[in-house]
């Protein structure tokens, strides 16, 4: 248990799926700037190799399990959180997962409906549980940061096809960014979702031509926003963008 001047002092924030790729980087760029983070992945080992990485570079990153598909585990999050810093400023929901391919599910024509409700388990579901848990935190002290890692691919504007479920569920995940946003409006907390562009990642693959840590740079931004800043919008590179 920290100390109560401690508690007041460090800003803390949570990061899904932070044992690789983007939310690895946003892990170290924000405990770089002085937050407290926890990464958080549904894998143990990996996400207590990834933490311990970070603790060795002299970075203030402690691991927390979390399922993003469990009522339960985001729960348990959430009280951790409560015990240990009595607050939470920033949520970068990261976690995600991209599966059309591997099932046989990447034409909307053939597309497997078990494969839809398997991504929106994660990538819609999954934000709205973990936010629905750790949201009480920013609301006790008026301030908070959320941002949703979303897609350029979920953009109604260059809709194309392929990759249905995917596309569908960060549409939806916009969706629910705005309804968060406007819900929130008149409080000291800010949503925003993000398309961190094209990295390379487990998900991305080689041939994307950003680095991670290029991907993240507007995650951060969009978790350090001063007070009074956009909220309710969709970003790249620090940009608006259409939904």
């Amino acid at each position: 248990m920290l100390d109560e001047t401690m508690m007041i002092n460090n800003k803390v924030a949570v990061v899904t799926g932070g044992n690789r790729g983007l939310g690895f980087a946003a892990c170290s760029q924000l405990a770089q700037q002085g937050y407290q983070v926890i990464l958080t992945s549904r894998n143990e080992e990996k996400g207590k190799t990834a933490a311990q990485q970070l603790q060795n570079a002299g970075l203030n990153v402690q691991f927390h399990l979390l399922d993003v598909t469990s009522d339960e585990s985001s729960e348990k999050l959430a009280e951790f959180i409560r015990q240990q810093f009595g607050k939470l400023d920033v949520l970068v929901n990261n976690a995600g997962i991209y599966i059309d391919v591997q099932a046989n599910s990447n034409k909307i024509v053939t597309a497997k409906i078990e494969t839809l409700q398997k991504t929106f388990e994660t990538n819609v579901y999954g934000v709205l549980r973990v936010t629905q848990a750790l949201l009480p935190l920013m609301q006790a002290q008026n301030y908070g940061r959320i941002v949703n890692v979303s897609s350029g691919m979920g953009q109604l504007n260059s809709m194309a096809g392929g990759s249905p479920g995917y596309r569908i569920s960060k549409t939806a995940l916009n969706a629910l960014t705005r309804i968060f946003a406007s819900e929130l409006q008149s409080t000291n907390i800010l949503v925003n979702a993000v398309c961190p562009g094209w990295v390379k990642t487990d998900m991305g693959g080689s041939e994307a031509p950003r680095t991670p840590e290029q991907g993240v740079d507007t995650i951060v931004w969009l978790a350090t926003l001063p007070d009074g800043s956009y909220t309710g919008g969709f970003f790249r590179d620090r940009q608006l963008i259409d939904w």
